[in-house]
């Protein structure tokens, strides 16, 4: 062992000394250990970096995002004290976008508190040139999310909490470990099972060898959200790529440099996520006591919201950038691109019309 080891090194350790890990364990450690995580080095977005997200994509995503809360925050009266919370804002397109559109309504920026939860101290600085003239603050804990109404955006964030993964046997469900064989880290299973009447319903008849997914840090985030926005008002909007029910499917993978990548190679310089279970987080979201309108793919809240509008006049103003325009429009809301993959969850104040999924 060096004496500076490397992210690939201490994992191997913990295993050695403590036995196999879960994988949230190991997401965990791939992806947030304090300085040799994924998520601590350099800039993962763009064509360099590991992946694009939507609002890279096109301004219209931000500008219909910040449509959707302008409109919010007028049916709460137009507060002259809110939080407007960003969850993982990678370099501040979307914030900068919604803002662009948001601030044009009359008392949003004087009535603005903008926090932005982020750990890359590269994205920070890239947040930082975007969005310095809003005063945004960074904040590390849901407790210090401000006063007043609580909105809040997680474009592409939910899919990278660490999950815990299940797989079923004739003896019942065991949770899949991250071991080592011959020096090599292996999946393996816990020999203790789990009773199934412990498991979701959703997977009573589940055939064997099928794998459960459970995203308790994710569930957690959103008890925390809920239960504030239930308390002082206030909703949450959630786009991320993931499932309507809960279902058994094993969707772990790694992604670098726009390729997939084995999730157990390269801890730390590879991006891990799976797909979300967006009924399980729609569950906490209504035992806090809010509302929850059926999810929608992002293709139709998009439209919904009127891309095809905006798209229409950026090609009026600019003819010369239209077939870029319609290449973007086509990426966000085409069903064998973004548009049914990804999902949009809307929970809310009850009183409050989540505009894009009401008719």
């Amino acid at each position: 062992m060096t004496e500076n080891p490397s992210l690939p090194e201490l994992i191997d350790m913990q295993i050695r000394t403590t036995g196999p890990m879960s994988v949230a364990t190991y997401m965990g450690l791939c992806l947030t250990h304090p300085s040799k995580g994924y998520y601590k080095g350099a800039d993962p977005l763009g064509a360099k970096g590991d992946f694009i997200t939507a609002p890279e994509i096109s301004q219209m995503f931000g500008e219909l995002v910040g449509f959707f809360f302008v409109n919010l925050w007028q049916q709460m009266g137009s507060p002259r004290e809110f939080t407007l919370l960003e969850l993982g804002p990678g370099r501040g397109t979307l914030m900068a976008d919604m803002l662009r559109v948001a601030c044009r309504a009359e008392g949003f920026r004087d009535a603005l508190d903008l926090r932005l939860f982020e750990t890359n101290p590269t994205l920070i600085a890239e947040q930082h040139a975007r969005l310095e003239a809003y005063d945004p603050k960074w904040i590390d804990s849901f407790e210090k999310v401000g006063r007043g109404p609580l909105l809040v955006v997680a474009n592409e964030f939910f899919d990278a909490l660490p999950i815990r993964q299940f797989v079923r046997s004739d003896q019942g469900w065991h949770e899949r470990m991250i071991g080592l064989i011959e020096g090599k880290r292996a999946f393996g299973l816990s020999p203790t099972p789990i009773p199934p009447t412990s498991m979701p319903e959703a997977v009573a008849d589940a055939p064997l060898t099928a794998v459960l997914e459970v995203a308790l840090a994710g569930t957690e985030v959103m008890t925390r959200l809920a239960n504030t926005i239930s308390t002082q008002g206030g909703a949450i909007l959630a786009i991320d790529y993931g499932y309507a029910r809960t279902q058994p499917g094993d969707t772990l993978q790694g992604v670098r440099r726009h390729q997939y990548a084995d999730v157990l190679d390269s801890p730390g310089e590879v991006d891990l996520s799976a797909q979300v279970d967006f009924q399980a987080l729609g569950n906490v979201a209504a035992r806090a006591g809010l509302a929850v309108p059926p999810l929608l793919t992002q293709g139709e809240f998009l439209t919904n919201m009127g891309i095809n509008d905006r798209a229409r006049a950026l090609s009026s103003a600019n003819p010369g950038a239209a077939a870029d325009v319609a290449s973007a429009r086509a990426r966000l809301v085409d069903a064998d691109q973004m548009g049914t993959l990804f999902k949009v969850l809307c929970a809310h104040s009850p009183g409050l019309q989540a505009p894009g999924f009401t008719a």
